[in-house]
């Protein structure tokens, strides 16, 4: 780990009270960087913060005007990583327009609320790094997760805009798209799955296992750094070669 990368930076974490957004809080916090962790989860959330020796925003991110208002009156961030989502597993058929409405607000809506929201002050200071975190799925097609797919698929080309928008600010926009990783949201998933879906997905890579949380966040803390200032627009795949030829 290279130590104060971020020294002097503010960092904002969407869904970082655990998981990968943890991962990535703890990595960017381990190297120097101001993080404030935005989640909806203080139980698992403020404990992090603490430990980290960072602050926790308790903040349902699909409330727009919450958003806003909890993040107006914030110092500027130099790096805003939106990680906050949620996953469904049905097929298409099988799902409602409530889930998927429920789908979209955390893995599209509140990406487009907490970018709007710390985006100006970028702006003005003419520096910022936008990390999104996506999901191979996003290239691949998922069965049984056709609105995820299609949530984080709209990541994607938000995030090229983004990156067309703003490199004359001095402003990046990446992707890191992971593949199947160990967290306790696929847990979750793999409680109605059980060892066959745990099976396809680890058969779906080419080194054969699922992904771990620090991997991801090595990926994220180099697209976030100075190091990648000639990297924008693009989506990195943090997968096992799921997504080879994509």
């Amino acid at each position: 780990m290279v130590s104060n990368r971020f020294q002097g930076q503010r960092a904002l974490v969407t869904g970082g009270a655990k998981g990968i957004g943890a991962g990535i809080a703890e990595r960017l916090a381990g190297e120097g960087a101001a993080v404030v962790i935005a989640d909806i989860d203080e139980a698992a959330g403020r404990p992090l913060a603490e430990r980290l020796g960072s602050v926790f925003l308790e903040l349902d991110l699909t409330n727009t005007a919450a958003v806003e208002h909890a993040l107006v009156d914030e110092p500027p961030f130099q790096i805003l990583i939106n990680n906050a989502g949620m996953d469904q597993h049905a097929w298409f058929t099988e799902t409602s327009p409530a889930q998927w409405q429920a789908l979209l607000a955390v893995n599209l809506t509140a990406v487009l609320a907490v970018t709007r929201a710390v985006l100006p002050a970028m702006q003005s200071a003419g520096y910022g790094r936008l990390v999104h975190i996506a999901s191979e799925a996003a290239r691949l097609g998922s069965a049984g997760g056709a609105v995820y797919a299609a949530s984080k698929g709209a990541v994607l080309a938000f995030s090229r805009s983004m990156a067309r928008e703003n490199a004359r600010y001095g402003i990046t926009s990446n992707v890191i798209a992971p593949g199947p990783v160990e967290t306790p949201m696929l847990k979750e998933a793999l409680v109605d799955g059980g060892d066959k879906l745990y099976r396809a997905m680890v058969g779906a890579t080419l080194v054969g296992r699922l992904g771990r949380v620090d991997e991801i966040a090595a990926a994220v803390a180099f697209v976030a750094s100075d190091e990648a200032g000639f990297i924008t627009g693009e989506v990195l795949g943090v997968s096992g070669g799921m997504g080879c030829g994509q």
